[in-house]
């Protein structure tokens, strides 16, 4: 059988061979960034993905948002040069916290060595993306048998007075899980545990991969933690950059040797943005590798002979992307899990619960009201079971806005299927609809706020055409939407300027337009829930409307569980000033929420920002790509605030109640309400 240090040298060689192709043909995108730096663009990429990492940087605290007003404050700039302006301060200025988490990131890098002919010999470098898996190259570890027969080491490196550190040793477990792909040059295998029975990610700490973009743009600098040539723990950092982007792969300068292959390749906030697997030689025009002395270079003229002219890494989203498709077991879904939410793999340990479409419903028995002397047919909500989880407990579903088509029964089907899937990862009981009370006001809403939404003269857009007609309603989406911009790191965002009769103002159109793009979520939609917020508070016909429907289905006593979102949430603020005396709101849980934002909290009834005296229990959930929650952490801003957890929603549906609903740590919290006993005595009141 070949030997594995054979077999990894030759792999190589064909990954070094892929990559110099790949540089070729790649050149008039390197000329273009060249062309683009020499005219005075320090990142010349397209507008989109400035646009993208800007808001990455300013939302994940990579740049105070301070810092982002003062580099934009003294000169009128258009988006390219703002983003720009911006990059710029967080290229060149660096916190404190860049080196202890550059310490903390180059803990989780192991070098891998094979025991052959009596030698232990060094064959590539790997790093921890969960508690416990290691990910590496495919030319490092080729397929499960080379995996079993390798050791991983971590802290192989000097202490601070520079003399050799005890490195801890483990071995691979790829009978448990082994995925590799020699396309995209990456093995990912399961860590054994060490001799106490703990995991390698709960001494050494790993790597969060997200599969989302914005971590790197052309001309940043990139960061590389490895074992090049097997030599103890090296860095490269800072004075290198991103060259190109490719569909699978990085391009960017930086000092590296081939032992660096498996590297962790990092951006300036110590995010993984690449798995390193080449450097790329220079070649001539017959595609041959090149030595520095500019002739052919031959097998056994040692790589210190290639003229190396750049280095390549495979982009860790498509990895992940690429796992994510694999049809893998529920077992090795599990490990895969393990990664962490902003991977795109977190529901990988369970498949969704399905949720079944109803026949459509007979009609039901409607409520008439009488609103500018027309005849409404509002739809009631849908009530529990009697006797649901034993009669003296009441789960309560409080929907957000834009439902008014909806069925209730329907609804109530889909926000329970998505809490289902969250309860059966988090290993709790299920529920049933029929237990749930689904109080629906979003016909009642509608017809309360028909009169607000006429506008003088044609509407200009879509957008517009949203927005609310009463000058001080118009005036709270507008602060809503700008507040909301400037919390997603908006430039010059100045919440409260005036409303405009024939037009949106411009600072609410680049709002709209700054969340669009920072959230991948559609104006029109962002626009719409704004304005709804806006119409409820503002408008105190519109909250009683809404408040009175909601309570004609709320419980009169015991203990109840009420799960909001969007709208619902500050409606469910409101509620609680309403509810009898003799409810105990035993939890209450707030999902996509907006109530961080100063133009929600002050207008509340019970005003804000403080913690409900009656509730027992208040955790909220939110997702950083949600732009109706850019509020939140409401920590952050009420007192003795709820718990909460950020969770990673897909992209496209930051948003959406049912994806909340399906994080485990968002379900634990209700299953483990619906699952306490009962107490001996009556609750508290409020």
């Amino acid at each position: 059988m070949m030997e594995i240090s054979t077999e990894v040298s030759e792999s190589r060689a064909r990954q070094t061979r892929a990559a110099a192709e790949r540089y070729r043909w790649s050149g008039s995108e390197r000329d273009e960034a060249w062309r683009r730096r020499e005219q005075g663009e320090a990142f010349p990429d397209s507008p989109e993905m400035l646009a993208a990492r800007t808001a990455r940087l300013i939302q994940r605290n990579g740049l105070p948002v301070e810092a982002a007003l003062e580099a934009t404050r003294t000169d009128a700039l258009d988006q390219p040069q703002m983003y720009e302006r911006i990059l710029g301060v967080a290229k060149d200025l660096q916190s404190w916290s860049f080196l202890p988490r550059g310490a903390r990131a180059a803990r989780t890098v192991a070098r891998i060595s094979v025991a052959e002919n009596g030698r232990e010999l060094p064959i590539g470098t790997g790093f921890l993306v969960s508690p416990r898996l290691l990910l590496t190259n495919h030319h490092v570890l080729p397929d499960a048998t080379a995996a079993g027969s390798v050791v991983v080491e971590f802290d192989a490196q000097v202490t601070v007075d520079n003399v050799p550190e005890v490195s801890r040793r483990f071995v691979l477990a790829p009978d448990a899980i082994f995925v590799a792909d020699a396309a995209l040059d990456f093995a990912l295998v399961l860590l054994s545990p060490d001799a106490d029975g703990r995991q390698a990610g709960e001494t050494f700490g790993w790597n969060r991969l997200s599969v989302q973009t914005g971590k790197l743009v052309i001309g940043e600098p990139v960061n590389i933690i490895g074992h090049p040539s097997g030599r103890l723990k090296e860095i490269s950092i800072r004075e290198n950059r991103l060259e190109a982007r490719l569909d699978d792969f990085l391009q960017y300068q930086t000092d590296t040797e081939p032992g660096s292959s498996g590297s962790p390749v990092f951006n300036d906030q110590w995010e993984v943005t690449a798995l390193h697997h080449s450097g790329v030689p220079r070649t001539d025009g017959q595609g041959r590798i090149l030595r520095r002395d500019g002739q052919p270079w031959r097998e056994g003229d040692g790589d210190d002979a290639v003229d190396w002219v750049s280095n390549e890494g495979v982009r860790i989203s498509v990895i992940l992307k690429h796992l994510a498709a694999l049809p893998l077991d529920d077992a090795r879904r599990a490990y895969l899990a393990e990664m962490g939410p902003e991977s795109g793999l977190a529901d990988a340990a369970a498949p969704r619960a399905a949720v079944v479409v109803p026949p459509p419903a007979a009609p039901m028995d409607g409520l008439v009201v009488e609103s500018d002397a027309r005849s409404v047919l509002l739809r009631a909500g849908v009530p529990a079971a009697p006797g649901a989880f034993g009669g003296s407990r009441h789960v309560v579903f409080l929907h957000g806005r834009g439902q008014e088509e909806g069925d209730p029964e329907r609804l109530r089907r889909y926000w329970t299927a998505g809490l289902n899937g969250g309860l059966t990862r988090a290993g709790l009981a299920t529920i049933t609809p029929d237990d749930v009370c689904f109080p629906f006001y979003a016909k009642r809403l509608l017809s309360a706020m028909q009169p607000l939404e006429a506008l003088p003269g044609p509407p200009r857009g879509a957008v517009e055409a949203v927005a609310p007609g009463p000058p001080s309603t118009r005036r709270l989406y507008e602060q809503l939407i700008v507040e909301a911009a400037g919390r997603a790191g908006m430039p010059g965002a100045r919440p409260g300027g005036p409303a405009s009769a024939e037009g949106l103002g411009d600072s609410v159109r680049r709002g709209l337009g700054w969340l669009a793009d920072t959230t991948d979520l559609d104006r029109l939609l962002i626009a719409a829930i704004f304005a709804d917020v806006a119409a409820y508070l503002d408008d105190q016909r519109v909250r009683e409307a809404v408040l009175g429907c909601v309570l004609e289905d709320m419980p009169r006593a015991g203990r109840l569980v009420l799960v909001t979102h969007s709208l619902g949430t500050v409606v469910a603020m409101d509620l609680l000033t309403r509810l009898d005396p003799a409810v105990e709101v035993e939890l209450l849980v707030t999902a996509g929420s907006p109530l961080g934002l100063d133009g929600v909290h002050r207008r509340l009834l019970s005003g804000g920002p403080h913690r409900p005296e009656r509730v027992t229990r208040w955790f909220n959930a939110w997702c950083p790509l949600d732009p109706v929650a850019l509020g939140c952490p409401l920590s952050d801003h009420w007192t003795d605030g709820p718990d909460e957890v950020a969770v990673a929603n897909p992209v496209s549906k930051a948003h959406d109640i049912e994806e909340y609903l399906a994080h485990p740590e968002v379900a634990h919290p209700i299953g483990a309400a619906l699952g306490a006993p009962a107490p001996a005595t009556a609750g508290r009141t409020g």
